[in-house]
């Protein structure tokens, strides 16, 4: 039984929080103020985190930079009352994976849980499939219906990246750290013409993608 760890002060959101994940077949952990979040989340080592950004004692994003300093690599779905992208964009830099603004579909959120708790279990395969499309790591080789897609380096560690992360907001910072690396002179238009040109190779319709989807002042997800 996977564990889910809900940090979230409203009590009537926790409890529907709590038992429709309950319900949903997930042990589930509950902390109603960041600092019995953040040591729940250090000491039980939950598969996922439900995580409210306004928390009394330590706010959301505090939490969240803690986490990821700890090395703990779960998957952390943010609820925010709030709709600026500033803040969107602050909590997916400190590594957030994904956000749900409120109000929100209980379903749509178990959903997403499901699925980030999916890919957690895929992280280390060797072999992706989307489309029509084989994207082989160890032979690092792109194929479409048995024909090979030629990649250049660059598309090629773009292409890994975002599927690794796949499901996931990514901003361009992020992506740009990942597949340029910290000490680049690149910047978010670079990241902007690959994923351009990565579009014009597995995108049937490049104008209207079906995989790399743009998040608006945000940076891109990847979805099949």
């Amino acid at each position: 039984m996977e564990t889910v760890l809900i940090i979230e002060d409203d009590s009537s959101m926790m409890r529907g929080l709590k038992d429709n994940f309950a319900y949903a077949g997930y042990n589930v952990l509950t902390a109603m103020d960041g600092e019995k979040g953040l040591n729940a989340a250090l000491d039980a080592k939950p598969d996922l985190i439900i995580l409210d950004i306004m928390l009394p004692k330590v706010n959301g994003y505090e939490i969240c930079r803690l986490i990821r300093k700890e090395k703990l690599d779960m998957p952390i779905i943010m609820l925010t009352a709030k709709g600026e992208e500033s803040d969107i964009i602050l909590g997916l830099n400190l590594g957030a994976d994904d956000y749900v603004t409120k109000p929100f579909s209980i379903k749509e959120l178990l959903a997403r849980a499901a699925a980030f708790l999916r890919r957690r279990k895929l992280k280390e395969k060797e072999v992706f499939k989307f489309g029509d499309f084989h994207f082989d790591i160890a032979a690092r080789k792109l194929s479409k219906k048995g024909s090979e897609i030629e990649l250049s380096p660059k598309e090629y560690k773009l292409l890994e990246f975002l599927l690794k992360k796949q499901g996931k907001a990514l901003t361009r910072d992020e992506i740009l750290n990942s597949v340029w690396g910290y000490n680049s002179f690149a910047g978010h238009r670079s990241v902007d013409r690959f994923v351009t040109t990565l579009r014009n190779k597995i995108e049937s319709d490049p104008h209207n993608p079906a995989f790399i989807h743009t998040l608006r002042e945000i940076g891109y997800k990847f979805s099949d």
